[in-house]
């Protein structure tokens, strides 16, 4: 698949990407091309551009996690949507799929989570903690299968592994999450976390933006849950 094919939304400030599992946002100990190259790589070429090529990353997701990420084709874009990040205006909405089992239909977590550097993993907390920062999002089942729920999370903080450490804590590991315990990994390495939606006002036009991520193509169990 070429980065085009992953576009979601594009203008002279802003490239909506839909990330695949298993691609890295950013470059790391790994080597492995990240999308941050990919994007420069992609605005180089596509308007002809010498020398180096601005693309300001707005937030990560984690490798096994696919969906949204916002790039900064600006510094002003960048600098505004950065500002907007911190202040919480830009509203982040995914989906997990979890193992069917009883838990309430509709809930709010809140946890302080703390990364262990050695395990690069969320420790979760009930109580606040030294050096824990509080973690809140809220949930909702929105379709089950036979063997499996889909849950629709809405992120009130951003923290390092938030999504996969909170629905842990509450014995309801992602699937395919095998770091945070779930009983087996997917074969793709994937985890079934998908960045889904994200609506904000653009920070150049101030308009309002609503992005939604497809589903990923080449996973029944996801596409079983849209059609």
């Amino acid at each position: 698949m070429v980065l085009e094919d992953q576009i979601l939304f594009e203008d002279n400030h802003l490239l909506i990407i839909n990330k695949k599992a298993g691609q890295i946002v950013q470059g790391d100990k790994t080597g492995d091309v990240s999308l941050v190259d990919e994007v420069k790589t992609y605005i180089k070429k596509k308007y002809n551009k010498p020398g180096n090529v601005f693309a300001g990353l707005v937030h990560r997701i984690d490798r096994p996690t696919s969906g949204i990420v916002i790039f900064a084709k600006t510094s002003k874009a960048l600098s505004r949507l950065t500002e907007m990040l911190k202040k919480r205006e830009i509203k982040k909405t995914y989906w997990a799929v979890i193992k069917k089992t009883e838990i309430p239909n509709k809930q709010r977590l809140i946890h302080f989570l703390k990364k262990n550097e050695k395990t690069n993993k969320a420790i979760v907390y009930k109580t606040p903690n030294i050096g824990a920062k509080e973690a809140i999002l809220s949930y909702e089942s929105i379709q089950t299968s036979n063997n499996y729920m889909l849950l629709e999370i809405n992120l009130e903080t951003g923290r390092h592994h938030q999504i996969r450490a909170q629905l842990s804590s509450i014995k309801c590991p992602i699937k395919g999450d095998l770091k945070y315990g779930f009983d087996r990994s997917n074969p793709d390495g994937s985890i079934h976390l998908l960045a889904r939606k994200i609506e904000f006002i653009h920070p150049i036009k101030k308009e309002p933006l609503q992005i939604i991520a497809p589903v990923p193509q080449n996973d029944n169990l996801w596409k079983s849950f849209v059609n």
